[in-house]
């Protein structure tokens, strides 16, 4: 293997060290030597496998150095230093950058993996060479998915199509993007994957030859003209396919540029000339002609794209480009090292070279800018999504500069690009010299003026509905809390004493010292005003904080009560007309028995939602009597974790009877009538619906939450077994915090 790879750099990389290579090959061995992989085989073919994806696209030495030793840091005993001491500080810099937070604890799967990712985002600013290795290892990993759990294969799947794969795109790194979309999309949909491979084999003979008649008619046609160019047919991948025909409505019969002709000529007037030679064979499809090269994408692709209708009426796609627009096509952000490492550019080109590099990276830039506002973990992940995913238009300034922008932007998302200024001065906007509104949704190729006045009031609170862009939303609320913070850390204080008084505290006596320090540290805030503006501009909930003091200031009294004092503390305000208020609220409270004590307020956990049958716990709130939780509560997890000796044995009394409410999801392929069937489920079994909710997750599968009141564990499991026997559902299960 080590051969192979060494193979892989004499063909693709220019000035790479190969004894540097050598030396990494032989200290990954030593360190994973007792290693296996799932497959049963030696854990040192997994880096090998990612440094020969890495020479495939033609990296630089340090690169591929870090690409064999990128797991050593988190699966064995090297360290940063070990590997600065051995290499260079830009290699241990590179393998740090790839490897995961997995030594800290996290609430939530989600808070983990947006962690992970802000982590990996802050070492791609640094150096981009970290996600080039960290696509190399997923692509690997997806290659080798078939060894791990079905559960497994579904979540890195998952994970692959809402981030790598979008990443892969951003970078312009089509050939790595197009293989992980077509492994994610084996293991998420896998019989409609199968469907669509074994169909598309049936008719290969057929299209290919139809595919070499047009390519011989072209390079007799474009020799003719004197254009040197090297043609092929490339097949269309299958998830692109997929997308296509569940987009469009269309079954595969009806899609016919299943292959596409791509041009290779030497330069770009050769592309405008075979562009019209093609044109001059075969009449183009109206609308279907894109010029990347004069308006390139953001992730550097260019090229010539136009559908038109071939022999036999069959319509085709072609794609004209130059030789060195083909390797960025296929390796984006990579080509830029190709010829690096020796420096054999002028050190004009080079630093034009390293401009361009930045310029190609704003849109990171943008995504760190607005993460550092966002605290939430969801939101943070939506929000990340949201950029990687969104489809692009491109919008003329009225000097002719182009600017592209998420699809669906409004004149309110252009001026922001333009300038923070423009944005917060903006009254008005004309679109082609028209005024339109600002919620008015711009289109590809239309010319965009800004109407600003030096005596505007700055953005309104409507406009974070109105934008599209993560970037301008942030910039609008980053006006608000500069113009607005005097408000904001009023309004934050008034919450946070306000949520601390219905904890049982005083804010003042328990937010001082070392825990308000503590606080201010978790948060990353300079001062308690910052802390009292993110809570008043609800950034952060004013319970999650108050909550977190509260837990520090417990801890460091250190009064360890035991249950008996713990429940009479509870009970001090639990008088019986607030009991009696509690019963009234909630009438099935009574239907619990706490081990050793009585007449206690008793509350269902709302975050995990508990129902007769299920294993359950007690926790002793202050005030507040004995909240309820299911067992495999995370919350009641951590709760046991941090205070043991505010848990209390509970069970289910005899009398269960009355409603309790329960919430599921169910996971299925996204069809038609699929609501219609389990509202008739819910209807048979006499279930009250409380809520339902459901949305498509990229016309894939569909999720759909439903909220239910069920009088027991019996009757809710009838009812998720008759839903999970539905035609394309895969998974039905309890949702839990």
């Amino acid at each position: 293997m080590l051969e192979k790879l060494m193979d892989k750099i004499d063909k693709n990389c220019s000035f790479v060290d190969k004894e540097l290579v050598k030396k990494a090959y032989n200290i990954a061995y030593e360190a994973h030597k007792e290693q296996k992989r799932e497959s049963g085989e030696p854990y040192i073919i997994h880096p090998l496998e990612v440094a020969s994806i890495l020479a495939e696209m033609g990296m630089d030495t340090s690169t591929i150095v870090a690409g064999i030793l990128h797991d050593v840091i988190e699966d064995t005993i090297f360290t940063y230093e070990d590997i600065e001491k051995e290499f260079s500080s830009e290699v241990a810099d590179l393998v740090e950058g790839v490897t995961k937070l997995g030594k800290i604890k996290y609430k939530t799967k989600e808070e983990q993996q947006a962690d992970n990712i802000r982590k990996m985002l802050l070492a791609m600013a640094k150096d981009v060479r970290v996600i080039l290795i960290k696509l190399a290892d997923r692509l690997h990993n997806m290659r080798t998915l078939k060894y791990m759990t079905e559960d497994k294969q579904k979540e890195k799947a998952k994970e692959t199509f809402d981030i790598f794969a979008p990443l892969a795109h951003r970078l312009g790194i089509s050939k790595i993007k197009w293989e992980l979309e077509d492994l994610a999309f084996r293991y998420i949909n896998s019989e409609e994957y199968y469907d669509l491979v074994k169909k598309i084999a049936e008719k290969r003979v057929e299209r290919e030859a139809y595919i070499e008649t047009i390519t011989k008619e072209l390079s007799e046609n474009l020799l003719k003209s004197g254009i040197k160019s090297d043609i092929e047919g490339r097949p269309k991948h299958f998830y692109s396919i997929y997308r296509k025909m569940t987009n469009q409505n269309k079954t595969l019969e009806q899609i016919f540029d299943l292959t596409a002709v791509r041009i290779l000529v030497e330069t770009v007037k050769d592309c405008y000339a075979a562009l019209g030679i093609v044109h001059t064979m075969y009449k183009p499809i109206p609308g279907r002609f894109k010029d990347y090269i004069a308006m390139p994408k953001p992730n550097m692709y260019q090229s010539l794209h136009s559908t038109v209708i071939g022999p036999q009426g069959k319509p085709f796609e072609i794609q004209i480009r130059t030789e060195e627009m083909h390797r960025t096509a296929e390796y984006g952000i990579a080509a830029h090292w190709k010829y690096k490492e020796g420096k054999p550019m002028e050190v004009a080109q080079e630093a034009s070279a390293e401009g361009n590099m930045d310029l190609k990276l704003s849109w990171l830039r943008e995504i760190l800018e607005w993460q550092r506002e966002t605290a939430d973990a969801t939101e943070f992940m939506e929000g990340f999504k949201i950029d990687l995913f969104s489809d692009e238009i491109f919008v003329f300034t009225p000097k002719g500069n182009v600017i592209n922008l998420p699809s669906e932007s409004t004149p309110i998302d252009f001026a922001y690009k333009i300038h923070t200024d423009i944005g917060n001065k903006c009254v008005g906007a004309k679109v082609n010299s028209k005024m339109v509104p600002l919620d008015y949704h711009l289109k590809t190729g239309e010319i965009v003026e800004i109407v600003t006045s030096s005596t505007s009031k700055g953005p309104s609170m409507d406009w974070i509905n109105m934008a599209k862009s993560n970037q301008a939303k942030s910039k609008i609320r980053a006006w608000f809390k500069k113009v607005k913070r005097e408000e904001y850390v009023g309004r934050g204080r008034e919450l946070l004493e306000k949520e601390a008084k219905k904890q049982g505290y005083n804010f003042g006596e328990i937010a001082k010292g070392d825990i308000i320090i503590n606080i201010l540290k978790r948060y990353s805030f300079n001062s308690i005003e910052d802390l009292y503006a993110a809570a008043g501009m609800g950034d952060i909930s004013s319970s999650s904080i108050v909550s977190k003091i509260r837990d520090i200031y417990e801890k460091g009294n250190k009064v360890q009560l035991s249950n008996e004092e713990i429940m009479n503390n509870a009970n001090v305000k639990s008088n019986k007309k607030e009991q009696n208020k509690v019963n009234r609220k909630n009438p099935s409270a009574p239907g619990i028995i706490v081990k050793g004590a009585s007449n206690l307020l008793i509350r269902f956990s709302k975050c995990c939602n508990p129902v007769p049958g299920d294993e359950i716990v007690g926790y002793i709130t202050k005030g507040r009597g004995v909240s309820v939780h299911r067992k495999d509560c995370s919350n009641i997890a951590n709760l046991i974790q941090d205070e043991e000796n505010k848990v209390v044995e509970v069970s289910w009394g005899e009398s269960k009877s009355g409603a309790y409410i329960a919430e599921i999801q169910v996971k299925s392929e996204d069809r038609d009538g699929l609501l219609a069937e389990i509202m008739e489920i819910i209807t048979e079994t006499k279930t009250n619906l409380y809520a339902i909710n459901a949305k498509p997750i990229r016309g894939i599968y569909a999720l759909v939450n439903i909220k239910l009141k069920i009088p027991n564990i019996e009757h809710l499991k009838d009812l998720m077994k008759r839903i999970k026997r539905l035609k394309g559902v895969t998974e039905v299960y309890r949702t839990k915090n």
